[in-house]
């Protein structure tokens, strides 16, 4: 029976395509469904047409509707076809007769290439490099050891034509899947063996027979990691209409091999950049719990803030099909989850929240009281990072206490009143039945010290936020099993100061660690904007505070337009270009609900979104867009910090000025602690990181009056 299933690029170029392209979609699939083979060949609707001139006979398209094609890959034996592209017409077309297919030897898998273009472009690169001293790209690496990881001889060519990473650049697009990220990975300094492990050794089916390059019914099925045999209507429209539903079918075999390992023996861990699908893994593996709990086991999935859990319940309920297992996973923020613990802790006492711009006053307030000189700025940050952060609670505790990575340097004679003045504060709030946020966390954690875990799992997205009493609230929340804590997270998105070394919590994830390289959110283009804010700085590894992280072979698969940046004299001439650029996007078939516009502070997003309203333009804040049906309609406003772990397709970051980023008032001055000022100004570094990397085709960024210092050191001009 013949069968239609989806390359994932077809998925990648989803939002471009109208509801009622999708549908049509639909309509074609169910056709293969329903027809013989020799029905489908013949039916006047679908037009399963060879093309004249065309690179690979195997490569057809089909009918969508009266302007779109589908580019398909239809085998000369076999039943199974592959949806490649949805394009314009013409364009179908013309992109059509340039590809060919082909069966990997090494990984079994069907790859496809735009032969038409490299047989193009590989002469003049030979000519070029033939003319140059200067060694090539992949000069290091025998014939043999590319063999070994699947370059077939026709990329083998091209790839010694290559002289340095740009030249890389130009041709991956046009190069098959899987070689590609072979010769990727080398370019960005891997060894054989380590893109051996990362890419090939996954993607191996286990098989005795020599492979067979004509067989591409069987190579269609080595392949699930690109292409998706969906096997209901329903199932279909599911991925067609929520975006996130492509990653149920699609995951690179890295991630899946790290979500779908049947235990660890201890604490695991995920990270990688922005849109590497942390995330997506963390549910995966959610998943995978929910299959092997006992009889009152349940799991907890955590992250930083309300705009992260909702996302993750989305997330689950798209993944899990089966109420009565979601019923078993307790979603909700850290600080949610220790208030709970004390709420229900025996003999509870119930104190509000003290909010974070009231805490600076407090200490004022303790210091005067104390006779401590020094300032409240001093006092808050030596309260979170060294008392709370190791859990101190005596005054010979904090004698005692290891102050590296503080710069503001202390006698061992001043300690004695730093620590009364500690305690004047935390009896303050008492007294008024107030505690902080990290108070709240530290004080769980002791109360489930005593009363034991409450969880079989805990899963934790972007851990890279938490703070070392966070982090002890959930390793008390499960038992030291196997399988007891699975930690996704992102050192370069970290936006708040919180560092912390897992390894000195007794979190041990050596040996089950596994790091992520591959975006498949944002455009290379965009990708390469955005990280040149943070290379060259050093990134603190969560695993371990001595180790330093690094973004080596952190690339895109998807191509597109570079960044737009926008100078503007006055902030309301930056609002009325910023109107500008939303219409356009709009005009440009974008839905509102696929735009976000980020901005440092909460006033400018009040205006922001004041102004885009009166243009006309659905707008919202972030935080009061209610439901699916709202997003698809709204453009959505917030802070950088609120936009973390969100994505979407256009996305507008405004007010990039000298004033903005960095924030004065958020960073620590050097002359008061060097240590500190470092540390608050990678997190600001970060945050412009995080916000631009919410973008997948598009971002734009703008200011008024002077740019962000950040911009200028990363070479961007308007």
């Amino acid at each position: 029976m013949p069968q239609l299933a989806f390359d994932i690029a077809f998925f990648a170029e989803l939002p471009k395509l109208q509801p009622t392209v999708r549908k049509s979609v639909i309509d074609a699939w169910e056709k293969f469904n329903r027809l013989t083979l020799d029905q489908l060949f013949k039916d006047q609707g679908l037009k399963l047409e060879s093309l004249t001139q065309a690179k690979d006979q195997q490569i057809r398209t089909i009918r969508i509707d009266q302007f779109w094609r589908g580019v398909v890959l239809a085998p000369s034996s076999g039943e199974t076809f592959v949806l490649l592209r949805v394009m314009q017409h013409d364009k179908a077309i013309a992109w059509a007769k340039k590809q060919k297919s082909s069966i990997n030897e090494v990984t079994r898998a069907v790859e496809i290439r735009d032969a038409a273009t490299l047989d193009e472009i590989t002469p003049a690169y030979e000519r070029v490099a033939e003319a140059s001293p200067k060694e090539r790209l992949f000069a290091k690496f025998s014939d043999g050891d590319l063999a070994a990881l699947g370059i077939d001889a026709e990329t083998l060519r091209q790839a010694r034509s290559l002289m340095d990473k740009e030249q890389l650049e130009v041709f991956a697009p046009l190069l098959p899947q899987d070689q590609r990220e072979v010769l990727q990975y080398l370019a960005e300094g891997c060894t054989v063996e380590e893109v051996w492990q990362d890419i090939v050794a996954p993607a191996l089916q286990a098989a005795t027979q020599p492979v067979d390059t004509s067989d591409y019914e069987t190579a269609i099925q080595h392949t699930r990691t690109r292409f998706a045999l969906v096997t209901a209507s329903d199932e279909l429209r599911d991925i067609l209409d929520k975006p996130f539903a492509a990653w149920r079918v699609f995951l690179h075999p890295s991630q899946h091999k790290m979500a779908y390992r049947a235990s660890y023996s201890g604490p695991a861990q995920v990270s990688g950049g922005p849109g590497t699908g942390k995330t997506v893994v963390a549910l995966h593996r959610v998943k995978h719990l929910l299959g092997y709990l006992r009889d009152g086991d349940r799991v907890l999935l955590t992250t930083y803030t309300n705009a992260l859990v909702n996302a993750l319940r989305s997330g689950l309920d798209s993944l899990v099909d089966d109420p009565r297992l979601r019923e078993r996973v307790d979603i909700s923020t850290v600080d949610a989850f220790a208030s709970r613990v004390l709420a229900e802790a025996p003999g509870a006492v119930t104190r509000k929240p003290l909010m974070s711009n009231q805490e600076e006053s407090r200490w004022a307030a303790a210091a005067k009281a104390t006779g401590f000189s020094g300032t409240a700025q001093f006092l808050a940050q030596e309260y979170r990072h060294v008392v709370l952060a190791q859990d101190i609670r005596s005054l010979a505790e904090y004698e005692a206490a290891d102050r590296r990575g503080r710069g503001s340097r202390m006698s061992t004679a001043q300690r004695p009143l730093v620590w009364e003045t500690v305690e004047r504060f935390t009896a303050d709030l008492a007294e008024d039945g107030a505690r902080t946020w990290l108070q709240t966390c530290a004080d769980a954690a002791r109360v489930l010290a005593k009363s034991g875990p409450l969880y079989r799992h805990v899963v934790v997205d972007e851990a890279q936020d938490l703070h070392p009493a966070q982090w002890r609230l959930l390793r008390a929340a499960v038992p030291g099993r196997p399988d007891d804590l699975f930690i996704a997270g992102d050192p370069y998105q970290r936006i708040y100061d919180s560092k912390v070394s897992l390894k000195s919590l007794g979190i041990k994830v050596a040996g089950r660690s596994t790091k992520l390289r591959k975006n498949y959110r944002s455009t290379q283009e965009i990708l390469r904007w955005s990280t040149a804010l943070l290379i060259g700085r050093p990134i603190t590894q969560l695993e371990d505070e001595g180790r330093n992280e690094t973004l080596l072979g952190y690339r895109s698969a998807l191509h597109g337009n570079g960044p737009a940046v926008h100078a503007a004299v006055t902030e309301d001439a930056e609002l009325d270009a910023l109107v500008a650029q939303v219409h356009a996007w709009i005009e440009a078939g974008v839905d509102a609900g696929e735009i976000g516009v980020s901005t440092r502070f909460n006033k400018t997003c009040a205006t922001a979104v004041e102004r885009l309203k009166a243009a006309g333009v659905p707008t919202a804040p972030l935080r009061t867009v209610d439901g699916a049906s709202d997003e698809a309609k709204t453009v959505r406003v917030g802070t950088m910090h609120s936009f973390k772990g969100l994505e979407f397709r256009c996305v507008a970051v405004i007010g990039v000025n000298d004033g903005a980023l960095p924030f004065p008032r958020a960073i620590t001055p050097a002359d008061v602690d060097s240590i500190q000022h470092e540390t608050d100004m990678m997190s600001e570094r970060c945050l412009l990181f995080v916000a631009c990397t919410r973008a997948r085709d598009s971002l734009y960024v703008s200011w008024s009056g002077q740019p962000s210092s950040f911009l200028a050191e990363a070479g961007v001009t308007a």
